[in-house]
């Protein structure tokens, strides 16, 4: 009986955080979430999983995030086109990531905002693809497929033309659901986007890991 297909490994992660915060009206990359910023969780539950490179798209706050980052193995880039909105910065934080290898399986594009993000939120992102064979594994939650999410090689020209806000979901959507795997990930709704989700982590119990 052939075994499984070998696991990508060979992907990487590129994690979102070149936005304003405007709704918060301060950056959110850098909320206190359990004992670091909810940055550098989200950046550590990266490194902590099978992806390499882990790449890290700055923006409107780049020059008081970056000193967060110097001591982390991660690539920063800045994407001087982020108000442009979120796509720009998912291609800026692709064209690295070819830069880096240009033999890389796949990307798992992630925000930064997701308090319950854990390195396993990444591996069993890369467990579902290649169990699947499939071109996209995503987390489900609040009723929609959702970031992180891994995408397949096949996939980075298409990901490469996107533009404004819709981001990667425009491929999830399009995509037939036969292509795509699901890991069921509740707990990835809660999100930060405003002083009352701020207020809302301040409250949670500190984060396990």
């Amino acid at each position: 009986m052939p075994g499984k297909p070998p696991r990508p490994t060979n992907s990487a992660a590129i994690i979102l955080a070149a936005g304003a915060s405007r709704r918060l009206g301060q950056p959110k990359q850098l909320l206190p979430a359990g004992e670091s910023p909810l940055l550098l969780n989200s950046v550590r539950a990266a490194l902590a999983s099978p992806v390499w490179p882990v790449i890290v798209v700055l923006g409107a706050h780049a020059a008081t995030i970056r000193p967060h980052l110097t001591a982390l193995p991660v690539l920063t880039v800045e994407n001087s086109a982020w108000e442009s909105g979120m796509a720009s910065s998912l291609v800026c934080g692709l064209n690295t990531a070819l830069a880096f290898s240009r033999n890389l399986a796949g990307v798992i594009i992630s925000p930064c905002d997701q308090p319950a993000l854990q390195a396993s939120h990444f591996s069993r992102l890369l467990d579902a693809a290649r169990a699947q064979g499939v071109r996209i594994a995503a987390h489900r939650y609040a009723n929609h497929l959702g970031a992180p999410a891994w995408f397949d090689g096949s996939l980075f020209a298409p990901l490469a033309t996107l533009s404004g806000d819709a981001g990667a979901r425009a491929l999830l959507r399009t995509l037939p659901k036969a292509e795509i795997a699901i890991c069921e990930s509740p707990e990835l709704a809660f999100d930060i986007d405003t002083p009352a989700d701020a207020l809302a982590l301040q409250n949670q119990a500190p984060r396990t890991s």
